[in-house]
């Protein structure tokens, strides 16, 4: 940027959940700015600084920055010898071959994330006044203040544009240029057509499924229950109930505890209720005892929830405080370096390189470092206690 450029003020107006920080640029923008820039030089790369914000977001998101998410399975979806991937799992309602996407069958282009045909945009080169478009009413308010440069147009706007008139296309023929905007997709599905909206499940800065750091629970679909006839909860709670109801006469409120924790007892000893196993490198979910493929053998299928942890999008973890702190401090350790490389180094004017900065960047390193460790009251977004003990 020039150092007499002015942004507005607008730019700057910012709060923890509308941040003006939407990118790596925006970003190392503020970086910059924090270490004295425009009125200083910083001796740092720009691929300098996208690095450190990278290094910066694999730490947050290492420890922190992700949601919590309940999955729907479906036991016919899991790959017996192999497991589930979770990854894909997300998606797998809006595809109409629930196997073939959940066995990472990508052979087919029909799940490609992205469009084969881009959509067609013009880009303003030249700046055209707005006078320019007063005759044509479809666009007179659209277009009230003119086209700027660097402006996108859709096709549409573009061609009503040009065939408004012919001296009209004469004169600004050679104000635009054609270029292409690839739109993001889930299955080969363009979800900026037809009212479709983003998926919250896909990375669109990555152009990946959004990742899980862990599975914390899985609930197995039942029948069973006090609210369902001929089972022994069912049975159990009308002996309860009727114990009172009847002057203290069958059932006690004791012996259902007993004989609730003999049945999870019995689940664990006879592995009625499946155990679990997951690894997020390869997004593999295991389930111990394995359903059976199709329901074969035990002739039957089951629904469950998982319940797990999953990264944020990049576009939400670079806005997170901790995030533009540890990449500043990353920086001063580059810029420390760089300048300690010419400690003693006699400048114009008299003055010399001041090598500090390394020293600033690795203790401001270390403090973030232990604030995302030991999470709450630090800003590694650890969730709230749920009791206390004392």
């Amino acid at each position: 940027m020039a150092r007499c450029d002015i942004t507005p003020i607008s730019a700057f107006q910012s709060t923890n959940l509308s941040s003006k920080i939407t990118s790596f640029d925006r970003l190392s923008d503020r970086i910059l700015r924090s270490l004295g820039y425009p009125s200083i030089n910083v001796e740092v790369h720009r691929d300098q600084l996208y690095e450190n914000i990278s290094i910066a977001a694999e730490m947050f998101t290492k420890f922190a920055g992700y949601t919590r998410e309940y999955l729907i399975f479906n036991s016919n979806l899991y790959t017996f010898n192999y497991g589930l991937k979770l990854d894909a799992l997300f998606t797998a309602k809006t595809c109409d071959t629930f196997q073939k996407q959940i066995q990472n069958n990508t052979d087919n282009p029909a799940y490609s994330r992205t469009v084969d045909n881009p959509t067609t945009v013009w880009i303003v080169n030249s700046a055209v006044p707005a006078t320019y478009f007063t005759g044509i009413s479809a666009l007179s308010a659209t277009l009230s203040a003119g086209a700027v440069v660097n402006e996108i147009f859709s096709d549409v706007i573009y061609q009503t544009i040009i065939n408004s008139s012919t001296a009209l296309s004469t004169a600004i023929s050679g104000c635009w240029t054609q270029s292409f905007q690839r739109s993001f997709t889930q299955l080969g599905t363009d979800i900026g057509a037809n009212g479709a909206s983003y998926v919250n499940s896909f990375d669109y800065d990555i152009m990946d499924y959004r990742k899980v750091i862990a599975v914390v629970d899985f609930e197995e679909g039942s029948t069973t229950g006090i609210n369902t006839l001929f089972t022994i909860e069912q049975t159990l709670a009308q002996q309860t109930y009727f114990s009172y109801a009847m002057g203290n006469y069958g059932f006690d409120l004791i012996s259902w505890y007993v004989l609730k924790d003999w049945l999870k007892m019995r689940d664990k000893l006879l592995a009625v209720t499946p155990s679990f196993d997951f690894d997020d490198r390869t997004q593999l979910f295991r389930l111990y005892p394995q359903p059976q493929a199709n329901g074969a053998d035990l002739g039957q299928q089951y629904f469950g929830v998982i319940q797990c942890y999953v990264e944020r999008p990049l576009k939400d973890v670079i806005k997170e405080q901790w995030v533009y702190q540890y990449a500043l401090a990353l920086t001063k350790i580059v810029l420390g370096r760089i300048r300690g490389k010419y400690a003693g180094t006699t400048l114009f004017g008299g003055g010399t390189v001041n090598a500090d900065m390394l020293a600033e960047g690795l203790a401001e390193k270390e403090k973030l470092e232990t604030k995302l460790y030991e999470g709450a009251p630090g800003m590694g977004d650890a969730e709230p206690p749920q009791f206390f003990i004392g």
